[in-house]
């Protein structure tokens, strides 16, 4: 069980006055979210024009290895941020500078190979699923268990019970089918604190960032990152409810 810290994901500037774009803004944010008691990070890499960027994958996972050392680090490989099947695949195999893993969609049409592209480039997966359709598509392909996590999000899902519902479905496939791999379970802003709650309750592991949200358990907004963190580790550690 650990607490990943997700620091900028696919948000607008406007969200967080604190929200890191950049890439000293992006080292800062990691440096003060590990200090916090994050185990991990999951960044987004983005452009000079501050749109995210596959292409600043490098850069952005040099800078920040350089100040957290032996930190794992994933990065996203989202279909919209190139926009493009094969801009996508052409960006992931130019990467030079690697994150420990990459954030693989099963929503996405191209999952499969843009799975066996990151597995080509040693990197691991961190396989997501945000449906029980995307968990049995998950389950059918060839080397499903060469995984390095499984990731649960529903952050199309606002209401608390339906969500539940749908994490349970996607557990119950991943049970069925005896996989042995790791889980990670996170919401998305209204459903964000109780997943970090059931995550602890049911022995998975979580993810609190402002790409995640921006509130803090009491309802003000935090801070920064940090804020977060140290929010989501308190809760892990039992000193919170």
């Amino acid at each position: 069980m650990i607490v990943q810290a997700c620091i900028n994901g696919a948000r607008a500037s406007a969200f967080h006055p604190l929200l890191p774009l950049t890439i000293d803004a992006m080292v800062r944010d990691a440096a003060a979210s590990i200090a916090a008691g994050a185990a991990e990070l999951h960044i987004h890499p983005r452009g000079a024009d501050g749109k995210e960027s596959l292409a600043a994958v490098d850069d952005t996972v040099g800078a920040i290895r350089r100040v957290c050392p032996g930190t794992l680090l994933g990065v996203s490989t989202g279909a919209w941020i190139e926009g493009d099947r094969e801009k996508t695949r052409e960006a992931i195999r130019r990467w030079s500078v690697l994150p420990d893993y990459a954030s693989v969609n099963l929503s996405e049409d191209d999952a499969p190979d843009v799975m066996q592209l990151v597995r080509q480039k040693g990197i691991g997966i961190e396989v997501g699923l945000a449906s029980v359709a995307d968990a049995e598509r998950y389950i059918g392909l060839d080397d499903h268990e060469r995984v390095f996590r499984v990731l649960i999000e529903l952050d199309d899902e606002q209401d608390f019970q339906r969500a539940c519902d749908i994490a349970d479905g996607i557990i119950n496939v991943l049970r069925d089918s005896q996989l042995n791999r790791p889980i990670l379970l996170h919401g998305f802003d209204e459903t964000v604190w109780p997943f970090v709650r059931m995550a602890r309750e049911r022995g998975y592991s979580t993810r609190i960032g402002l790409e995640d949200g921006k509130h803090l358990p009491d309802g003000t907004i935090a801070n920064d990152n940090a804020a977060l963190v140290t929010a989501a580790v308190a809760i892990f550690h039992g000193y919170s409810n």
